[in-house]
């Protein structure tokens, strides 16, 4: 009963998160990259809220946010303030169907992070992964001119690469935090929230957003960057066998694309295709338990 539930929760979550690069461009089309990082933000402090609250988990912030109030900011800034202008603005000068798998490389980024942070010891696999890994990534970002090397946004796929160094970077950090994660999760938007609202007043004009826009980013919030979170903890939770659920998130970059394909109506390179099953073997080969 445990797995099926699971399972149910993993594949709402994965599910939702198909869904969010098109409502990036979406959004886009209405904000600029601070306004919807702002907007989105707001969002998703209320939904953890929320969610912290039908846990009983409320009165943990404060005790949780003084027992190490710098490291807290330093993650709130980290994720989501300069984790998400990097990816917003990465997706406003790339095609989603290219930040998207561009992003999703940031698993096997963080194995190589881990070795250099971390001291974890890497596999003959996981170089194996990364080769793999990131060629498809260069299959993607030079739409398969791979010798020429011209990328259509030099600066999108830069972004979109420094994105996964930042979520990988978080992740380490957060690796040894004993706290609730949802509180942790929590406190970084509380904290960057005054860094995002206060750069969107400096930077942008807020009149004139049509309520497609503000639906549009409150979507990201809650669905991106909000309960989608509390769905996988709860999946992997439940899960008697991690790698079952784990193995789930493969289905979203291929769900993504079709999305984008039909309600955006980006045309889906070739390119794009190989070099996502290029990262995704690579992952899965990163998944193989080591012989003993």
């Amino acid at each position: 009963m445990n797995d099926r539930l699971a399972i149910g929760y993993g594949l709402a979550a994965v599910l939702l998160w198909s869904t969010v690069a098109t409502a990036f461009k979406i959004t886009l089309t209405y904000m600029d990259p601070i306004q919807m990082l702002a907007a989105a933000s707001v969002v998703s402090a209320l939904s953890l809220v929320a969610v912290a609250g039908w846990q009983g988990n409320l009165h943990l912030i404060t005790s949780t946010f003084f027992r190490r109030p710098l490291y807290y900011l330093m993650l709130g800034l980290i994720n989501p303030f300069i984790y998400y202008l990097v990816l917003f603005k990465a997706y406003d000068l790339l095609p989603a169907s290219l930040a998207q798998p561009l992003n999703y490389s940031w698993a096997i980024t963080l194995t190589l992070m881990a070795a250099i942070f971390l001291g974890q010891k890497i596999r003959k696999q996981d170089w194996i992964a990364a080769a793999l890994g990131y060629a498809g990534v260069v299959v993607i970002a030079t739409k398969g001119n791979v010798l020429e090397l011209n990328f259509d946004s030099p600066l999108g796929v830069g972004l979109a690469l420094f994105s996964t160094l930042l979520w990988a970077g978080y992740w380490i950090l957060n690796a040894k935090n004993q706290a609730d994660p949802v509180i942790g999760l929590l406190l970084g938007f509380l904290l960057s929230l005054p860094f995002s609202i206060g750069l969107s007043l400096y930077s942008s004009d807020w009149s004139g957003i049509p309520w497609q826009g503000w639906l549009a980013v409150s979507y990201v919030g809650l669905f991106e960057m909000g309960i989608t979170f509390v769905l996988w903890l709860k999946a992997m939770k439940l899960a008697t066998n991690t790698a079952k659920i784990s193995n789930l998130i493969f289905i979203s970059p291929f769900i993504s694309l079709i999305l984008l394909a039909n309600i955006i109506g980006e045309q889906i390179h070739p390119t794009t295709l190989i070099g996502l099953v290029m990262i995704i073997a690579g992952l899965l080969i990163q998944q193989r338990k080591s012989k003993t």
